[in-house]
């Protein structure tokens, strides 16, 4: 199933939003922070909205559909991904506030989060508790009023810069994923601290430490120790736009190909003329065709299931296989592109040199291929 006229204008129309208005300032900024000029003209044109209900000032009844924030990640991909990462991030590290917060707390940081002034954090991973979440080691300890949280958070998107984070952390020891909390934390409560970590990835990434930080009762995300509740209901949702975001990038390199090898003088003659190239582009093509229309799949299957009221197994077994394919397809894609370039796409500042770098860690976040793996066998036997 294609794309219906709007969602194709709106991918169209994001494309060239972003050629002519976001990509400018993503070139010239710092690698390693928060670039808040990409992410103030992104709530500036409205783009944020688009990832968010009305309520808080975006521009949908309710949550997101997968299939817009598919749309939206694919189309900023293939022109930025710096400017995708950007994007992205709102929605990861605010959407367990908005699904889970207590009212005064929504309101408090998601107006800001939609208009690009507020920038939020998804915090999950430690040293020793990566794709294993459920071994996390942060501490949560009950005192008078709320809570004190102390350890450590690592490979943590948009730390240690971000205004307000979503916190997981142990409040029952011993209980695995039964025993953990969300929190929403102020990025500037006393005792958070943290450096940024030097990455190959498209966005920042820093360490996170608390030294008992204090966070109250009315910041408490959903229920105490249902925080992995919280969590796969935001991971749920974007899950499978990973996935788009890889498609994005396996198309940009797709694009750069096509063109080198029309223009390209080689042998005689354009190297699109040589079968190996010209079958290698072809191929390049059909995998990242087949990716995208696994990732609308899922999409599509969560928007479904959610308009019902329940995220069935169906939802879980499609993102999985989306993402999975998906990222290694792009690495393979992009991997190609660079070889039919040869040196000169392997030189700073060339296009597929950027996307050889960014295209690496999707295939580890949120889910490592190998995780992803786990996840469509045990379905399978289910």
């Amino acid at each position: 199933m294609g794309l219906s006229a709007a969602e194709q204008e709106l991918y169209d129309q994001t494309r060239v939003r972003c050629r002519e208005q976001f990509a400018g300032l993503a070139a010239g900024a710092p690698e390693g922070r928060i670039n808040r000029a990409v992410v103030s003209a992104l709530g500036r044109t409205g783009t944020i909205a688009r990832l968010f209900p009305a309520r808080i000032g975006g521009v949908h009844d309710t949550e997101v559909s997968a299939i817009d924030l598919c749309i939206l990640r694919e189309a900023l991909a293939r022109e930025s991904t710096e400017v995708e990462t950007a994007l992205a991030m709102q929605g990861l590290g605010s959407y367990p506030i908005l699904q889970s917060g207590r009212p005064a707390v929504v309101e408090r940081w998601m107006p800001g989060v939609c208009r690009g002034e507020v920038i939020p954090a998804f915090a999950m991973s430690e040293p020793d508790a990566g794709s294993d979440a459920a071994a996390m080691n942060l501490a949560a300890e009950r005192v008078p009023g709320g809570f004190r949280l102390t350890g450590t958070k690592t490979w943590i998107s948009n730390a240690p810069d971000a205004d307000v984070y979503t916190v997981f952390a142990r409040t029952t020891p011993g209980a695995g994923a039964r025993g953990v909390t969300a929190f929403c934390v102020d990025g500037a409560s006393a005792g958070l601290g943290g450096a940024p970590l030097e990455m190959i990835s498209a966005h920042p990434i820093g360490r996170l430490d608390f030294d008992a930080v204090f966070v109250p009762d009315e910041c408490v995300l959903g229920e105490v120790d249902a925080g992995f509740r919280v969590a796969m209901r935001t991971l749920d949702l974007f899950r499978p736009s990973v996935g788009a975001f890889a498609v994005g990038m396996a198309q940009a390199a797709l694009d750069l190909a096509v063109e080198h090898a029309g223009t390209r003088q080689a042998f005689g003659g354009p190297l699109r003329d040589l079968q190996a190239v010209a079958h290698a582009v072809a191929d390049m093509a059909v995998l990242t065709q087949a990716a995208r229309l696994m990732v609308h799949e899922a999409a599509r299957v969560y928007d479904a299931s959610a308009a019902a009221g329940s995220i069935t197994p169906a939802v879980t077994m499609a993102s999985s296989m989306a993402k999975l394919f998906a990222t290694e397809t792009a690495q393979r894609v992009v991997d190609a592109a660079v070889q039919l370039h040869g040196a000169r796409g392997l030189q700073r500042g060339h296009p597929l040199e950027a996307l050889y770098r960014d295209v690496r860690a999707p295939r580890i976040y949120e889910g490592a291929s190998e995780v992803q793996r786990t996840i469509i066998a045990r379905g399978l036997f289910r």
